[in-house]
């Protein structure tokens, strides 16, 4: 984890920070290593603590060793301030986008209380720890490769098992023991299978309608393996596909190739995302693709970069993230295609791949 540090270390020189407070569960994980429910992370130039309780101590001794380990029972508004006038910070920084406001408010009360010399200037910031794991290291991508194969998998079963009248809630059911069955931890999120018009919804939860022939049955779903998720979608047919759902498809589709043919690094996400949104829009659907083309995917399904209208998230190589255009047509049903792909110099690598329609 030193790298992660040094790494750390050298953004908070260039934004001007002397420590950082972090308070997210998964840049803790990344810095440290620890896992537990329960904790903070406090790094200056020089030092890195690791508070929390009594439950985690044996824990963060041993997933985290290049850690100080602090033992506290209290909020960090009533042990961090002490530390940091003891420390001489003068400049700290703490997550913004994970803080409640009432966490700040008592953060910066606690800190107010210090004398006017030992009082730090508290600067609230985003994305210090996001970037450094936006890309990937090859220990990493080899645990998201093997989410990516488990839920290529979950998929094949999917087809396997797929019949008329089976409902939405008992297919996402035999998938989500499939894929704990073949080795996942807990799953990235709750698995999305949508039919007929529970389609249109991009994130539809499973219901008890039974799924017909002919109509588009989404399925959306993801491994969790050593931490790191995988995350894709397909739209698969029971029987012969209808007239609307072979053009619908076909669109989605080209939209989804348009990207992986063109994104390469250096591009920003909305760049990107404009790649396949073109092509929907071409063909009279611009209204019906309201979510981005993609995301980041790691500790988190869904973490830096965003792919989409208005991202200014430069895409780099060692990204790992989903390419994923869709459909949706309310009265009808939707249509999404999802790739998870690891950004290289020549474009785009594909780390799913089970099988799609191809009509």
């Amino acid at each position: 984890m030193m790298h992660r540090l040094k790494d750390l270390r050298r953004r908070l020189s260039e934004v001007g920070m002397d420590a950082v407070l972090i308070s997210h569960p998964m840049n803790r994980r990344y810095l440290s290593g620890f896992t537990g429910s329960a904790g903070h992370l406090f790094i200056t130039q020089q030092d890195a603590f690791l508070a929390t309780d009594f439950r985690y101590i044996e824990q963060s001794r041993k997933q985290a060793p290049d850690f100080q380990i602090l033992q506290v029972s209290s909020e960090f508004a009533k042990w961090l301030p002490a530390l940091v006038s003891q420390l001489g910070v003068e400049r700290l920084g703490c997550e913004s986008n994970d803080l409640t406001l009432t966490a700040y408010r008592q953060l910066v009360k606690a800190i107010r209380k210090l004398a006017p010399k030992t009082r730090p200037q508290l600067i609230p910031s985003h994305g210090l720890v996001e970037l450094l794991r936006s890309r990937k290291a090859k220990h990493e991508l080899q645990s998201i490769e093997a989410a990516a194969t488990l839920a290529d998998a979950a998929v094949e079963h999917a087809h396997a098992i797929l019949k008329a009248g089976i409902t939405e809630k008992e297919l996402a059911w035999n998938l989500e023991r499939f894929l704990r069955g073949g080795g996942s931890e807990s799953l990235p999120f709750e698995i999305i299978v949508a039919s007929g018009q529970n389609s249109a919804l991009p994130h539809a939860q499973p219901t008890d309608r039974q799924i017909q022939p002919g109509e588009p049955v989404v399925i959306d779903l993801g491994a969790r393996i050593n931490g790191y998720c995988s995350d894709m979608t397909r739209t698969i047919c029971l029987g012969e596909p209808s007239e609307t759902f072979s053009a619908i498809y076909r669109i989605v589709r080209q939209a989804k190739l348009a990207a992986l043919e063109t994104i390469r690094p250096g591009m920003s996400g909305e760049v990107a995302d404009s790649q396949s949104r073109k092509i929907i829009t071409a063909a009279g659907f611009g209204e019906a693709f309201g979510h981005g083309l993609g995301h980041g995917v790691g500790l988190e399904a869904h973490e830096e970069p965003r792919l989409g209208p208005g991202s200014t998230d430069i895409l780099l190589t060692g990204m790992v993230f989903t390419i994923e255009p869709g459909i949706y047509l309310e009265g009808w049903g939707g249509v999404r295609i999802e790739d998870m792909v690891s950004l290289g110099k020549s474009g785009p690598r594909c780390l799913t791949r089970a099988e799609e329609l191809v009509i």
